[in-house]
């Protein structure tokens, strides 16, 4: 797929899902080149103290502007003398379009001075400087990178669910699948968190270890459980970083490494013994029925019977915390279902043409899944997780 095809595609992904992004970014865009504008028409910049300029500036007008991403709210300069009007709203240009057409671009290749000129141009506005355009572009590519560097804050993450998917990216001319490391998380209120996103070659420790080295010097702390698959670089990265803290190896993804080491006819009859396991209501109970399952598989699968004999204790780990929680935090589901709704999107692009192509657009995908978690119900109580974290549950100030 060449670039434009991407630029195409992801510019149909962005209508579809995210036009209030786009909103935000064309409104700050409008801003600027009315600035521009009125510092044509007055003779000096806001704030500047010129005696041969024309004119004054007058505060701002607001302005309801109907565009195909929604309607935006728009603040027009006024003038003392004379008069102002935006000229990209006089005639009206299908410029919309040539805007999404830039915020695609900047998701597959970044934004360009050059680009932003064109825009700019598209629009009919007057007046905007080169080194003005530069801006505008330099802000434009800072507020898309923003979406992958940011803070931890000073709460603590007692859940932290790692998983990884894997997409098609042009490296020197080949065609390579790469890993992108996802980490979602809980916070001590009980809130949902996207906290990590990365493009690696692989899923080698050393990718797992850079990934979770960036979330700590992030401020990720007070790690109680971890959960994830049983890739063994994953596992080291774990151990070697996040050291101390519990690992949950996800049961969805055991059962399907016990069920790859028998026959197909014995799927039932096996899954229903493992599954068993993990509707038991105590940890003791899903011990007693680990035991009963490894007698049934021993006589005729005895490498499945060992997988589960050595896997107890990592499988059943999720037992230590609040039965409340069971349910999500044993297995990567939660993960697996964001990382679901990441592919759909990504299946559109195709092939991307490289890594910060990817970065730029799953961010985006990450971050607007992390607004909907904000304004939502918290995914566990206050109280359940007190217990996790030992503090008195006590409601944050409003």
């Amino acid at each position: 797929m060449k670039d434009l095809d991407h630029i195409e595609a992801i510019g149909n992904v962005l209508m579809e899902s995210h036009s209030d992004f786009l909103r935000e970014l064309l409104v700050d865009a409008l801003q600027r080149v009315m600035e521009a504008e009125v510092t044509a028409v007055t003779g000096a910049s806001k704030g500047a103290r010129i005696v041969e300029r024309f004119t004054q500036r007058n505060g701002y007008r607001p302005r309801t502007l109907e565009t195909r991403l929604g309607t935006a709210q728009l603040l027009i300069p006024k003038v003392r003398k004379g008069t102002y009007f935006p000229s990209f709203l006089e005639p009206r240009r299908r410029w919309e379009k040539a805007f999404v057409n830039v915020v695609s671009e900047a998701y597959v290749l970044g934004v360009s001075t050059r680009k932003v000129e064109e825009l700019v141009e598209s629009m009919g506005a007057q007046g905007m400087s080169k080194s003005e355009v530069s801006r505008m572009a330099a802000e434009l590519d800072v507020q898309v990178k923003a979406f992958r560097e940011r803070p931890l804050g000073d709460r603590s993450f007692p859940y932290v669910w790692l998983d990884a998917l894997y997409v098609k990216v042009r490296e020197d001319g080949r065609i390579v699948s790469k890993a992108v490391l996802v980490a979602h998380a809980v916070n001590d209120q009980g809130e949902r968190e996207v906290i990590g996103i990365q493009v690696a070659q692989s899923e080698m420790e050393a990718s797992w270890r850079r990934f979770l080295e960036d979330l700590v010097r992030r401020g990720l702390r007070g790690v109680k459980l971890v959960i994830s698959d049983a890739h063994s670089g994953l596992r080291a990265a774990i151990r070697a970083v996040l050291n101390g803290t519990t690992w949950q190896r996800c049961i969805v993804h055991f059962l399907r490494n016990v069920l790859s080491t028998i026959p197909r006819r014995a799927h039932d009859l096996v899954s229903a013994a493992v599954r068993n396991v993990f509707r038991q209501p105590t940890l003791d109970d899903a011990r007693g029925a680990v035991g009963r399952a490894i007698e049934l598989l021993e006589p005729k699968w005895k490498d499945a019977a060992e997988l589960l004999r050595g896997a107890e204790d990592d499988v059943l780990a999720y037992m230590q915390f609040p039965d409340k929680h069971w349910r999500q935090i044993k297995s990567t589901n939660p993960l697996e279902r964001l990382n679901k709704e990441i592919r759909r999107r990504t299946d559109v692009v195709g092939i991307f043409p490289n890594d910060a192509s990817v970065l730029r657009l799953v961010t985006m995908l990450l971050v607007e899944q992390n607004d909907e978690w904000a304004v939502g119900r918290r995914y566990f109580s206050l109280e359940s997780m007190s217990h996790v974290t030992g503090a008195r549950a006590v409601p944050p100030k409003p």
